[in-house]
């Protein structure tokens, strides 16, 4: 018997749908960078939790605090851990906002629970560290330590000095006497 997929996966809360896709891989694949033991490590979480406080932020769907994140970790953190390592953690869905637009209009905005803000933080922070290294030394764009103004500063460095190379270019040219007498 054909299954009918000529509709829509039904909605599990306003705007967003059921996973259509089955939640295990067909086949595993081959583990090559960091893993969630590295995510979970206490030190990485630390970290993500201070930049979460730092963040700041509203409350999700779930009505949770930034103030309230570490007493509820302490009661819960070795369930979550658990799920986090197991692969059976699911993020709640966004609260979703409308603000106003400086052009007029409004602009949607999904803000997620502040628990899962602290895992994506956790995450980031360890996927950087190993993928940051694989980028290009002038590649800027939204990495640590690297901002819009050193990539204008460095592309100006870079048209300085092949203006310079034209220069000297240049003068080598009209120095070596490329003039010829009748």
């Amino acid at each position: 018997m054909q299954e009918d997929r000529s509709n829509a996966p039904p909605l599990l809360y306003e705007g967003t749908e059921v996973d259509a896709a089955a939640s295990a891989p067909e086949s595993p694949a081959v583990l090559s960078g960091p893993t969630m033991e590295k995510v979970v490590a206490r030190d990485n979480l630390t970290n993500a939790l201070a930049r979460v406080r730092r963040n700041k932020g509203a409350p999700g769907v779930d009505g949770m605090t930034v103030d309230n994140l570490a007493p509820y970790l302490k009661d819960h953190w070795p369930e979550i851990r658990d799920r986090l390592l197991r692969g059976t953690y699911r993020p709640q869905p966004v609260r979703r906002v409308e603000i106003p637009k400086a052009s007029g209009g409004m602009r949607a905005l999904g803000i997620p629970t502040v628990l899962d803000r602290f895992i994506q933080q956790a995450m980031m922070q360890v996927l950087q560290e190993d993928w940051d290294a694989t980028f290009s030394p002038s590649s800027y764009g939204f990495r640590p330590d690297h901002s819009a103004h050193q990539a204008v500063a460095a592309a100006q460095q870079l048209i300085a000095r092949a203006a310079a190379l034209s220069w000297t270019s240049t003068l080598r040219s009209s120095s070596t006497g490329s003039a010829t007498t009748s």
